[in-house]
């Protein structure tokens, strides 16, 4: 226990961060105060202004300052595409790839009958509305490859699928650098569906 009541109040409020244990909280609270007041004056209003102006897309359920987000508010993104991610994070993470040019659906979670959360707890309601119209040609879903983000896939497809909507699934498999000695054989298996010709 550190012996002022601020400084012991700024580590537990750090710990509240995920991933951030006692002693990584003990670093960033040493960091901030030696950091400039108009520094953290800064890092205070930034936090602040994220809390209360952040929304979420009314359309796909992004993270968003307008009532569309800046890809649903794109026309030059392909309207025949839908990728449905878990969270918002994950539309960030696909989106620092380049490659993907169609829009997002953001779930928000996946189905976890341990947790009690079903298909009617997620966002998925307003993507089979965003599919009725028939422009949507294809929807890849890219949730987590874990048992919750597997069941949450298969749900969908299902679900999906008497649209006559192609639905598709991001591939899973070793990761480029990856050793075959250390991947586990969910892993291999789904690396081997996953092949493709070369």
């Amino acid at each position: 226990m550190v012996q002022s009541k601020y400084l012991n109040d700024l580590i537990e409020a750090f710990q509240l961060l995920p991933g951030i244990g006692k002693k990584s909280a003990q670093r960033l609270a040493f960091h901030v105060l030696k950091m400039p007041k108009e520094d953290i004056q800064r890092f205070t209003q930034a936090l602040v202004q994220a809390k209360e102006k952040i929304t979420e897309c009314t359309l796909c359920g992004n993270l968003s300052d307008d009532t569309l987000c800046s890809i649903c508010s794109n026309p030059k993104r392909n309207p025949k595409v839908i990728c449905v991610v878990q969270e918002p994070k994950d539309v960030t993470i696909m989106e620092r790839i380049g490659d993907y040019n169609g829009y997002y659906h953001v779930l928000k979670g996946c189905i976890s009958p341990m947790e009690g959360i079903g298909p009617e707890e997620l966002n998925i309601k307003s993507l089979l509305e965003r599919l009725r119209d028939g422009e949507v040609q294809e929807v890849i879903i890219a949730t987590n490859p874990n048992i919750e983000g597997e069941a949450t896939a298969m749900y969908l497809s299902k679900i999906i699928k008497p649209l006559n909507i192609k639905v598709t699934r991001i591939a899973h498999g070793l990761p480029v650098g990856g050793d075959l000695e250390y991947a586990d054989e969910v892993t291999l298996a789904r690396a081997l569906q996953g092949r493709i010709e070369i």
